[in-house]
This record gives structure tokens, C-alpha cells and sequence, in this order.
């Protein structure tokens, strides 16, 4: 595969993408449809790891096929439209660009629902994978030469550090700052309006000089 100068990738939900509300009415709705209570008010609070793992809360392992597929086909109508962009995503997105790299989302979500909330918030990344989780994000960062990978999640840290990546963490999502830094972040921010600035200087000094960041400014989520 041809190399790149510069690759970064990014986590979605949390990172990217406030997707608690649509997650929250998909969910509700998904409650509807089925007659079976799904806290969405809970499950939105622990965003990151495969949708299977919170349908097995609510529902026997026999139907977990079954729900998780009627709830990502209730997906589209209900939570695409109803998801904000995070701070400084697009901003973030367009920092990389600027410095003539290359940008992956790379995501536990279903890969079609993950592009739609990309394309309805006008954003581009240079290509999305999906279906992944904390150390399998490893294949596609590996496959696409990610040497920085952006998560909100213990999860992303693993992910990137099983591909040799760098791990750019943000405090907006499920895991607090320390969590993420017990989890061996390389580099903590508040949010992704903290990254354009951490980029250029990671550029102008090396990787030595952006992990100097001192991670105990950053906030909890």
C-alpha cells in the first residue's frame, strides 16, 4: 500500500459525533416495536463497544441476531437526523488535511449507519471502516498506516496501541480523564477544539515534543 506522510484516524461516536440522542430514540423506539424495556437513558451513558454487548441487557442471547439487526434497520430513520457533530470535529478533520494527510473513521458501529451520519453532517474522511472494537480497530489503522488514532473510549487506546499507533484521547465520552490515562493515553485533551493546535505542534516537533502535553489540564468527561 502506498504511504502516506501523515494518517490519522478517529473513533466515531463520542469522538466525531454526539450521538446520544439518536441513539436514545433508537433505542426508544426499538423498546416500542419489541414490548421489551431498554433503558435508553442508561445505555447512552456507556457508548463505545459493540451494539450486541447492551441488546444482551435486555434481551436473551437467542434474539440478540435478531434485535441488533431490527435496531440498526430502525437506525437510519431515527438517529441520523437527530446526531450534532462534537466540538471542533469538523475542525479537527480539517487540521489533517491542512497538513496534507489523510483521514479514517474507524468505528464499533455498523459501517452503512456510520457513513450516513458522516455524510448528513458534511463531513469526508478519506475512508470509513466499521464494525470494529478496541484491539481489532488494529487491522484497518494497520491497513491504512494510522500513526495517530483519536478515541474518547479505553477502548480506542487499545485499539491504537495494538497498531503501533499513537494515542490521542478526548475526554467526551463514557471514560474520564483518568480512566483514559490509567489506560496508557499517550496524550489527553478536553476535546477535539484542543486538536488542531496538538497537531501542528506534533508536526513541528516530533512525537517526543506532542506527548509533552501535560494530560492533568485536560478535563473529565
Amino acid at each position: 500500500m502506498a504511504a502516506y506522510p501523515l494518517t490519522v484516524g478517529f473513533d466515531l461516536d463520542m469522538t466525531l459525533i454526539d450521538s446520544r440522542p439518536g441513539i436514545k430514540a433508537a433505542y426508544e423506539e426499538l423498546s416500542a416495536r419489541t414490548g421489551t424495556f431498554v433503558d435508553a437513558e442508561a445505555a447512552v451513558t456507556r457508548l463505545g463497544p459493540p451494539l450486541e454487548q447492551e441488546i444482551r441487557r435486555w434481551f436473551p442471547e437467542e434474539r440478540v441476531a435478531e434485535i441488533s439487526d431490527l435496531y440498526r434497520s430502525l437506525y437510519p430513520q431515527y438517529a441520523i437526523a437527530a446526531t450534532p457533530a462534537m466540538r471542533g470535529a469538523r475542525e479537527a478533520l480539517a487540521a489533517v488535511a491542512a497538513a496534507g494527510g489523510r483521514t479514517i473513521v474507524v468505528t464499533a458501529k455498523f459501517e452503512p449507519n456510520a457513513k450516513l451520519h458522516l455524510t448528513h453532517l458534511g463531513m469526508e474522511p478519506d475512508a470509513v471502516i466499521g464494525s470494529l472494537w478496541a484491539e481489532a480497530k488494529a487491522e484497518a489503522l494497520r491497513a491504512h498506516g494510522a500513526r495517530i488514532y483519536v478515541g474518547d473510549h479505553t477502548g480506542d487506546v487499545r485499539g491504537a496501541h495494538a497498531a503501533g499507533a499513537l494515542s490521542v484521547a478526548v475526554a467526551t465520552g463514557p471514560c474520564d480523564g483518568g480512566e483514559l490515562r490509567a489506560a496508557g493515553a499517550d496524550v489527553l485533551l478536553d476535546d477535539l477544539t484542543e486538536f488542531p493546535e496538538w497537531l501542528n505542534r506534533y508536526i513541528a516537533e516530533g512525537e517526543e515534543g506532542a506527548e509533552g502535553a501535560d494530560p492533568s489540564e485536560a478535563a473529565s468527561a
